[in-house]
């Protein structure tokens, strides 16, 4: 088996007989996730974890699709408390917020993104999100509930699901 300076003479020539077939030039980490999905509640590790994402797709000039799922609350809605003129407002806030950082770090950071809202369980919003946008990586934040250590978090039932790669960000 060949190594050392014929290998890299070998591959040297291929990338150029590649470059002369085409106008694209080689370039590493293209062949990475297209759509990323990142959960997004408002909380400290949804912000760091959409952060991280957002690094992650313009490195890999992903799509980042930030996906708020609004809870139900049917013992709220029961007692006449406005459920979803709240959650409704949540959503608001966090399309403010990534407009106002987008337009912050125009001309520095570009990152192709789009914001969906879902109802109903955190996990299974997340899931029909990543599969209904075809998501090839989804990031959420650590949970910050203390029973959630118990009960298993949104993250953890992600992983568990095994059908995409999962990055849960501190």
């Amino acid at each position: 088996m060949a190594s050392g300076p014929a290998v890299s003479a070998s591959l040297e020539a291929v990338a150029e007989q590649q470059g002369a077939q085409s106008p694209h030039r080689f370039e590493r980490g293209t062949d990475g996730p297209r759509v990323i999905v990142v959960g997004m509640d408002g909380s400290d590790s949804s912000l760091r974890a959409a952060a991280y994402a957002a690094g992650l797709a313009r490195r890999q000039h992903a799509l980042l699709a930030v996906v708020y799922v609004q809870p139900v609350m049917a013992a709220g809605a029961a007692l006449g408390v406005p459920v979803a003129e709240t959650t409704d407002e949540i959503a608001e806030d966090l399309v403010q917020i990534i407009r106002d950082a987008t337009e912050r770090l125009q001309g520095t950071f570009e990152v192709r993104w789009e914001f969906h809202t879902f109802r109903g369980d955190p996990y299974k919003g997340l899931v029909t999100a990543a599969d209904e946008l075809k998501a090839d990586a989804v990031v959420v934040g650590a949970s910050e509930q203390a029973g959630h250590r118990i009960i298993g978090s949104v993250a953890v039932r992600l992983v568990k699901a095994g059908r995409w790669p999962v990055t849960v960000v501190p």
